[in-house]
């Protein structure tokens, strides 16, 4: 993934730093990227020459043209030895004329002065209090080359280049130099001044139209790896392909480095004269939610099956498997049946599998067991040395941050200790960018500080271009806004903490129960059936992606690993704001005498696995707190909170600040065309797009996720 710190529209970017918001978000992405504060020179030169420019931008009607802050001038830049080459700005928008993107890459410059330091070339000048320091279009050329080659962002899309140096606190005379006949020439040479200022306007409004800057950064957010498909629906397009996933970065080296391993751990059935190393090697792979695990092990998956490998794909979680199953496998067998769960390898397949890729590992469980098997089939040594077991090759992906039962006990340490117990070699490897929420990094931090999943000060949301929250006075306003998403073409769901009774379907019909009640709106949870309820209510294993899991509440179990564009979170009494403090609070229930159901009689947790007092203080602070981090990085664009506790939905606007409703907010209808990506329905039966695995052809699209 690219770096860049912000992404705003000229006139956006102004709107910010009125708030006095610009300068503590830029910080805060340097801090990440960097590992290092910013220095008071960098922030005073981003509060003056960024407003300077956007200022510019907005005089000469070009307001909507996007600011890209401090962007990285290819793909694979943050791999780069000494650290990626990052262009002070990116102006991106259409260009007038040619029906294209258009572009210029920006330095700014506080200059005030320069000076030659040799008289034969003007390459190299001297700035006072700064020493020698190079002509800032040899600075250009550099990021120019870089960025409209193979590895820049556009990718082989036409569009128009071109870059300039503003050194707005100068004239023409105090930089001569600069500006004489022995300077470097070319498309991203030109030099501005505040004597040039009128020309620059001019400049500006010959290469950006008045609109379409939108669609332009758009697809350049895409090629640079932050706006990517939605994973049902790469897998729907590719169902099973070869190339199922464009891998980046550091995803790509991971995935390429066990892939490197497996050809010398497994036979090659190919040349099966050679003899392959028999040592037994696991795989652990960590990263945060959205650092792109899924995508290295479906795309491994892909690759290894048409490799003619034995491959399964196992998970904790229902949600996952069901999704992969019943949406995407749909009609296909073989496809279905490769995909299944951690408790299902009691007794190790014969001969073993070639390869286990262990998704979501942090919901391992001590012992694989189930309340319809009999006695002598529940498992009876730990889960994972039974998953060891079963394969020569296992791959873990691993997030401890997502734990949300006290029973969940994957662990660094316990995949470490397993993998010392079976003799195999332990190979580690971590994932840290982020490619969710619209590749928020920000947001992630923000979530995670908020809720004190972090031990740092939770500060005000700043709005980055990249993802957008608010927070919803009402449950009726919060499902307003995701079904008016849902019903415009954007993906959405509703979410909640475990905070009501859970009733199961009722009667022959299998009616649903409006369990989550608050106030007068009242809405079932999603169902607790293996089958489809009334009104064509799904599955609780397929909520996430049938068209009418809208009309249900979802919980942690059944959002964990998925994602939509909007996603709506019910925060409940179990977590609670008290006095500057997060409170935990378990809920009790009472039997309603009229209907007989269980209803609230006192808020908090509901959650069976969670609640019960054997659960230490502690250990429930820290489930529920995770429960939440995974609730609210489910979408790609848009969170919607909303508290049912009026103290915490008063601290939740605190935090989240004023809502910019205008080009800020990511509605179906502000988005750019090339950003409304339909969402595929489920294959229909029969259909195969498999790769043969004796030659056969498959589509083998391009498709990036997180």
């Amino acid at each position: 993934m690219s770096v860049l710190l912000l992404k705003m529209a000229a006139q956006d970017l102004l709107n910010l730093n009125a708030r006095r918001l610009m300068v503590p978000h830029l910080a805060a992405r340097w801090r990440h990227f960097r590992g290092a504060d910013a220095s008071e020179t960098e922030r005073a030169a981003w509060a003056e020459s960024l407003v300077s420019l956007a200022t510019d931008l907005v005089a000469a009607g070009r307001g909507n043209v996007e600011m890209i802050v401090e962007c990285a001038a290819t793909i694979d830049d943050s791999d780069r030895p000494g650290g990626p080459r990052l262009i002070d700005v990116v102006l991106v928008g259409r260009h007038p004329e040619e029906n294209r993107p258009s572009v210029q890459l920006v330095e700014l410059k506080r200059w005030s002065g320069v000076t030659r330091v040799e008289q034969a070339t003007a390459n190299l000048v001297y700035v006072e209090g700064m020493g020698a320091k190079a002509h800032p279009a040899l600075q250009l050329q550099e990021y120019y080359h870089a960025f409209t080659s193979d590895r820049g962002p556009f990718q082989g899309i036409e569009f128009e280049c071109g870059g300039f140096a503003y050194l707005y606190n100068a004239t023409d005379e105090s930089v001569r130099p600069l500006l004489e006949v022995d300077a470097p020439t070319g498309s991203y040479a030109r030099i501005y001044t505040s004597d040039r200022r009128q020309q620059l306007l001019s400049d500006l409004r010959s290469g950006f139209a008045e609109e379409g800057a939108s669609s332009a950064a758009e697809i350049l957010l895409q090629g640079m790896g932050l706006r990517n498909t939605p994973l049902l629906d790469a897998m729907i397009w590719s169902r099973g392909a070869d190339t199922v996933f464009t891998l980046r970065g550091r995803q790509k080296q991971v995935a390429d480095q066990i892939l490197e391993t497996t050809s010398k751990v497994l036979p090659d059935p190919r040349r099966p004269t050679l003899i392959p190393d028999e040592r037994r090697v696991v795989f652990l792979v960590t990263g945060g939610a959205g650092t792109g695990k899924s995508a290295i092990g479906l795309q491994m998956k892909a690759e290894l099956e048409a490799q003619g490998c034995t491959v399964m794909y196992a998970s904790g979680s229902r949600a996952f498997n069901g999704a992969m199953q019943e949406h995407v496998g749909y009609g296909d067998r073989e496809f279905r049946e490769s995909f299944t769960y951690f408790r299902n390898f009691v007794t190790p397949p014969d001969p073993p599998l070639d390869v286990l890729i262990c998704d979501e590992a942090h919901r391992l469980r001590d012992r694989s067991t189930s309340q319809y098997w009999k006695p002598e089939q529940q498992g009876t040594g730990p889960q994972v040395d039974e998953l060891l077991a079963a394969s020569r090759l296992t791959v873990f992906f691993l997030d401890e941050a997502q734990s949300v039962r006290p029973n969940e006990v994957g662990t660094v340490k316990l995949i470490e200790e397993a993998a010392e117990r079976h003799d195999a070699r332990l190979v580690r490897y971590g994932l840290r960018e982020q490619f969710r929420c619209g590749g928020s990094g920000a947001y992630i931090r923000w979530v995670k500080d908020m809720l004190g999943v972090t031990a740092e000060t939770p500060e005000e949301w700043v709005p980055d271009g990249l993802m957008h929250v608010e927070v919803a006075d009402t449950p009726e306003d919060l499902e307003r806004i995701i079904r008016g998403q849902a019903q415009a073409g954007a993906s959405a769901r509703m979410v909640a903490g475990y905070c009501w009774p859970w009733t199961k379907p009722q009667g022959k019909k299998k009616s649903l129960e409006p369990d989550v009640r608050i106030g007068d709106w009242h809405r079932p949870w999603n169902a607790d059936s293996d089958s489809f309820c009334e009104n064509d209510a799904p599955p609780s294993r397929i909520w996430s992606v049938h068209e009418n899991g809208l009309d249900q509440i979802g919980c942690v179990y059944t959002a964990q690993g998925l994602e939509w564009d909007w996603c709506g979170v019910i925060m409940g009494e179990d977590m609670v704001r008290r006095e500057g403090e997060w409170v935990f609070q378990r809920g009790k229930e009472h039997k309603d005498p009229t209907s007989d159901v269980k209803r609230v009689a006192a808020p908090g947790s509901f959650d069976p696995k969670v609640k019960p007092n054997s659960v230490d203080e502690d250990e429930f602070a820290r489930l529920i707190r995770h429960a939440y981090h995974v609730l609210m990085t489910r979408a790609s664009r848009a969170t919607v909170l909303y508290s049912t506790d009026e103290e915490t939905r008063a601290y939740l606007k605190e935090l989240v600040g004023e809502v910019q409703i205008h080009g800020l907010r990511p509605t179906w209808e502000n988005l750019p065309q090339e950003a409304r990506r339909p969402h595929l329905p489920r294959p229909r039966r029969g259909w195969r797009g498999r790769r043969n695995r004796k030659g056969g052809e498959a589509h083998e699209p391009d498709l990036r996720l997180f």
